[in-house]
């Protein structure tokens, strides 16, 4: 079984309560599992290093202040988090690669007290593989126009909710495809992000003797319906002390298979090149995407 270490946030214990995860911990009507009403981050510890904590912990603050809930402050996460990692290196000694993950639910039901924890276990297998090798996707229409985050705020589009069964239903149906993830695009034809990253393309032009001349990062609106990602963000502030040019959107399924490179990134699986898009090659200079990405990858690790 995977190792997972749990830390409840609780009043009575400041630096968070160690529960045995093997062994039950939630109430049955907590209303996180009964209506997936919560909110959640996961985020990557790396060698020791707490990556983009701040960032996560304003989102998680974001998506609470949408879905009407009220969460500890900072300082109780960070203790939280502190403790998760403290037991889980001394029951598996190292803390080279591990997942933590922050939870808040609206608690039981009738009551008003929030659910909150801390988890932290090892990555799955496929995130290394996939940073390394790449992932094969299929555009999905995700059914909503990129215009609809504004008219109707109640659909929750910019918070990071626990109501994952839609971004799960997408990628079994890939699974099943024989494709490793998935992109949405709107019903207006934009493309928007992955179940659990953002998309990331490149253009790159380069001189006679093969430097790079021109270097530019695009990722769709923020506007449109998907949640802003911290590893974008990190990313785009690194790519722009280096040089690049960035913008924003917007994209069409067209503009996925004219890059030279396009990448899902997220805070697990890091930066992810994508192969194929509905089984066509994407970057027509494999040598050229293998220099991007480098160099791309490089940055996130500086600054994150």
């Amino acid at each position: 079984m995977t190792h997972t270490v749990l830390v409840f946030l609780d009043p009575a214990y400041p630096d968070g309560r160690v529960e045995d995860a093997s062994k039950p911990t939630l109430y049955a009507t907590d209303l996180g599992v009964t209506r997936g009403d919560g909110a959640f981050e996961t985020l990557l510890v790396l060698d020791g290093h707490v990556r983009k904590l701040p960032a996560h912990l304003n989102r998680l603050n974001s998506s609470a202040r949408m879905l009407g809930l009220e969460v500890p402050d900072h300082e109780a996460w960070e203790r939280a988090i502190v403790t998760a990692l403290a037991e889980y290196q001394r029951d598996i000694g190292v803390l080279d690669e591990v997942v933590v993950r922050l939870v808040v639910t609206r608690g039981i039901e009738g009551t008003h007290t929030p659910t909150c924890w801390v988890a932290a276990f090892p990555p799955a297998p496929t995130a290394k593989r996939q940073r390394e090798h790449g992932v094969d996707v299929l555009l999905l229409d995700r059914g909503y126009d990129s215009t609809i985050a504004e008219r109707a705020p109640w659909l929750l589009l910019g918070a990071k909710t626990l109501s994952y069964a839609v971004n799960m239903a997408a990628l079994r149906y890939a699974h099943e495809r024989g494709a490793d993830d998935v992109i949405f695009t709107s019903s207006d034809g934009k493309v928007l992000e992955g179940p659990t990253s953002t998309v990331l393309v490149a253009h790159a032009e380069t001189d006679d003797d093969g430097h790079l001349t021109l270097k530019r990062l695009v990722t769709p609106q923020l506007d449109s319906g998907i949640l802003p990602g911290t590893s974008q963000g990190a990313l785009f502030a690194a790519a722009k002390e280096a040089g690049w040019e960035l913008g924003y959107g917007p994209l069409e399924p067209d503009d996925l298979f004219d890059a030279d490179a396009v990448w899902l990134i997220s805070s697990v699986r890091l930066l992810t090149p994508v192969n194929h898009i509905d089984g066509k090659s994407i970057g027509s200079d494999s040598t050229l995407r293998g220099r991007l990405t480098e160099e791309l990858a490089a940055l996130f690790d500086r600054i994150a």
